[in-house]
């Protein structure tokens, strides 16, 4: 019976990411095909390549789901708009950190990384003018909400996006290579990296719902555990995934000289941390009294999933 249950929540989390893909990626789509008006080629064909890539689309996903655990309007199309432009956030960033002069990697989510499919430069504007783009996106999602609403939401996506979040962590860990982290100082820097993004992704779903303070800092704490699970989780797979399981060149930060929670930890140990993370998160929200089966299964997609 317990198998049958998981089973059916399983179908129903897998049904769940794939209308969350769907929705986005039309809202991706067709602010793809605005880029041609704004910027000259080759650089909106970049922008879209990286854009409508195949992936998981999980920090949206955290953006309605997190909107629906507070009783919000998950459906409602400005929400979509939120977690579309989150998700044009992090597309910048991974046509970023692939380039040569960051972690130099030439396959993402299973075809050539930007730079290889283009060129570097026309992938450096690219992902410059897609933090443009994002702006673009987030603005249109925040038109039906309150001016408090719109300041905080657009605070919290562009601080999670810079130099206390995702490019001061990226900056860290251009910094480590060759080095010997301490697990606290590894933490720091995909606390800010991978989890800044994540976290806010769930406090931007929590806020365009119209939640109270008390429900968003949950969601908060949520996400920066399941944020910090999932990179530890990644470097587990890093470690035990192929190349073509992962999408993404396999045991490329431990070629490179990085330090990784496998690494420090052993994957043993690394795959323990990232379950007590995901199973924190889900108990952060219980104790808020946010009940959340789809956050629940989120959470533990995190430390399970095949890539």
């Amino acid at each position: 019976m317990s198998g049958l249950k998981t089973s059916t929540a399983d179908r129903a989390l897998e049904a769940y990411l794939a209308e969350a893909r769907t929705r986005v990626d039309a809202v991706l789509e067709s602010w793809g095909v605005r880029a041609g008006q704004w910027w000259p080629g080759p650089v909106p064909a970049a922008m879209r390549y990286s854009l409508l890539s195949t992936g998981k689309r999980l920090r949206p996903t955290l953006v309605f789901a997190a909107a629906e655990a507070v009783g919000g309007g998950g459906a409602s199309e400005h929400v979509a708009e939120l977690a579309a432009a989150v998700e044009v956030v992090h597309a910048y960033s991974l046509v970023h950190d692939d380039l040569p002069c960051m972690d130099n990697d030439d396959l993402r989510r299973g075809r050539p990384t930007t730079h290889r499919a283009f060129d570097v430069r026309t992938a450096v504007v690219a992902g410059y003018h897609m933090v443009a783009l994002g702006a673009r996106v987030l603005d249109a999602g925040l038109a039906a909400l309150t001016p408090d609403a719109r300041r905080r939401i657009a605070l919290e996506l562009f601080r999670a996006a810079g130099a206390g979040g995702m490019i001061g962590g990226q900056a860290l860990d251009l910094e480590a290579e060759g080095r010997r982290l301490t697990p606290a100082a590894l933490e720091d820097v995909h606390r800010r990296k991978t989890g800044a993004l994540i976290s806010a992704a769930c406090v931007i779903g929590a806020m365009a719902a119209g939640a109270p303070g008390a429900a968003c800092e949950a969601l908060r704490g949520y996400g920066a555990d399941v944020g910090l699970a999932f990179q530890i989780y990644d470097d587990v797979l890093d470690a035990t995934a192929t190349s073509d399981q992962l999408g993404k060149t396999a045991g490329k930060d431990a070629a490179d000289g990085k330090s990784t929670f496998a690494t420090l930890l052993g994957v043993g140990a690394a795959r323990a941390e990232a379950e007590r993370l995901a199973a924190r998160a889900v108990d952060r929200l219980r104790q808020a009294g946010l009940v959340s089966a789809t956050l629940a299964g989120l959470a533990h997609y995190i430390v399970t999933r095949p890539n």
